[in-house]
């Protein structure tokens, strides 16, 4: 009899580890599951990241060969304006950074006037022809959004006074270039060079300064300025401020 009461608690006893077996043996199923689960989903998130950062360093990458495409465009438009004047005998000076052009307004205007002077119009007459000839060939007309006359004045008198004046002039200049009334250009030409030329006063808020001194060089500040803006200029001051952080 007490050969079979501990036949039974032995057989008990291997029932009760098998059970606890089976038990730790799904536990440890469950945990694998969760773990396997857990370490796929890890790698999607993964490869999600590894892939939209290798779209944005492509996209960075693109963004850098166009800034570096339309700063290459800007200096071949310099290169392309200093070729042009350099073979005239009209006293033109190109700014290499941004390819501006400068004038003296005593080469355009009398004093304190927004008529053009005699002298003014065939100066104009014989730079408009070229410069837009540089500028708006076949390789960069593209790449012009905007040409830009502005008036500047020295900064004697009022602001407003200033301002009037230096709208004035630079319209006058605009006028000069698109008016039906003049030959330097034909109809056509007249009516693209319309869609791209702005005139603005600035009055004296962007005076020029003596070399190496804040003392305002009157003479230098009574100015007109022709410019050029590309279609892409803000994308690139954009991308250059992101890039040199």
């Amino acid at each position: 009899m007490r050969r079979n009461n501990t036949f039974r608690a032995e057989e008990h006893e291997l029932s009760f580890w098998q059970s606890y077996s089976d038990m730790m043996a799904a536990m440890l199923l469950v945990f694998v599951l969760v773990l396997s689960g857990t370490l796929l989903q890890t790698q999607k998130v993964f490869e999600e990241k590894q892939r939209e950062l290798s779209e944005q360093q492509e996209l960075i990458e693109q963004q850098q060969d166009r800034i570096n495409k339309i700063i290459g465009v800007r200096g071949d438009i310099v290169d392309a304006l200093k070729t042009e004047f350099g073979r005239t005998n009209l006293s033109i000076s190109v700014d290499s950074q941004t390819g501006s052009i400068t004038f003296d307004s005593n080469l355009l205007f009398e004093t304190d006037k927004s008529d053009l002077s005699p002298e003014g119009k065939q100066f104009l007459k014989e730079f408009l022809p070229k410069y837009f000839d540089a500028i708006l060939t076949d390789e960069f007309k593209d790449y012009i959004a905007e040409i830009i006359i502005e008036g500047h004045t020295d900064t004697d008198g009022g602001y407003m006074y200033n301002l009037q004046l230096s709208q004035n002039r630079a319209l006058a200049v605009a006028s000069y270039c698109l008016s039906d009334d003049q030959n330097i250009f034909s109809a056509k030409e007249r009516d693209d060079l319309r869609k791209i030329i702005t005139a603005n006063g600035k009055s004296w808020s962007d005076p020029v300064c003596v070399s190496d001194s804040s003392n305002v060089d009157k003479n230098a500040s009574r100015r007109v300025e022709i410019k050029f803006r590309l279609k892409d200029d803000e994308m690139v001051k954009e991308m250059a401020d992101i890039l040199g952080e």
